[in-house]
């Protein structure tokens, strides 16, 4: 079991210093990854199905994976997650390849469609596309990783006779965790995925979703290339040595902690080290 850390980018830590305090504590307690949230931009004033207040911090992912890459050796560093039907995914191929290269192989990319209407309008993207766009972008960063003369003719994008160098260290790429826990979500994971990750799961919840993908894999086919699902799950607070071995008895391959949801908006950093340190101890990491 793989033990992770939800938030380096927003709450309390949204400011570079205490950034570098959790990438540093982190790797040095024994966490095997770092993962980021994803907001562009928060719906002002907050409505349903917006998480937070508007005005909660939100470092850019890319940018908070490139700072993480310079102040660490050996954690992996993750987007958990990053909404992809947002992004132009050329551009962002290019963005996660540089990750991946800085970091030297560390990078996982958990990708979603989002769900708060407001911020697609915004930036200008019809919300019920996002599906479309998001399994079309993750085909789109594959052929730029993997294709030695990319080319790629799609709905929303379409593109041959270029190069996008240096590709990824990893082979044949950093590996795809699809977030979400829709129907077409476990879809996507199952077709399209080398991951699945669904957050703020608890046990009898992780279960449900697994069986659910189990149903899935029975309908849709997925890839040989692909191989096994990993399964990487956010629960709800805190986790001890005998909840963990639940969810590994499950089938959970990596649990992303973090204290509460509350974290997300603001909090202390000195408390959510504090919970690092508690969690590395009841979990005997490092």
């Amino acid at each position: 079991m793989e033990i992770g850390y939800f938030g380096a980018n927003l709450g309390a830590f949204h400011e570079p210093d205490a950034i570098g305090r959790l990438a540093t504590a982190a790797e040095a307690l024994g966490f095997e990854s770092l993962w980021t949230g994803e907001h562009v931009v928060l719906v002002d004033p907050q409505k349903p199905p917006s998480p937070v207040p508007p005005r909660s911090p939100f470092v850019d992912t890319i940018a908070t994976l490139a700072f993480l890459a310079a102040r660490t050796q050996r954690i992996r560093l993750g987007s958990g997650i990053l909404l992809l039907a947002q992004r132009q995914p050329i551009v962002l191929a290019k963005e996660l390849a540089a990750i991946d290269v800085l970091s030297k192989g560390r990078l996982l990319v958990g990708v979603g469609v989002g769900y708060v209407p407001g911020e697609f309008e915004a930036l200008g993207i019809p919300y019920a596309e996002r599906g479309a766009r998001t399994s079309e972008h993750i085909e789109v960063l594959r052929a730029l990783w993997t294709q030695d003369a990319p080319a790629f003719r799609g709905r929303f994008t379409s593109f041959s006779g270029i190069q996008s160098r240096p590709l990824p260290v990893q082979k044949p790429h950093p590996p795809i965790h699809v977030g979400g826990m829709s129907p077409a979500a476990l879809r996507r994971a199952v077709e399209q995925g080398n991951g699945w990750y669904g957050f703020f799961q608890d046990l009898a919840a992780t279960g449900a979703m697994l069986r659910q993908l189990e149903e899935t894999a029975k309908q849709v086919e997925r890839p040989k290339s692909l191989g096994r699902l990993e399964i990487s799950v956010t629960p709800p607070g805190r986790v001890d040595r005998d909840a963990a071995r639940r969810f590994e008895d499950q089938g959970v391959d990596r649990l992303v902690l973090m204290r509460g949801f509350e974290d997300m908006a603001g909090g202390s950093a000195d408390a959510a080290l504090r919970f690092l340190e508690e969690t590395a101890r009841e979990l005997a990491l490092g």
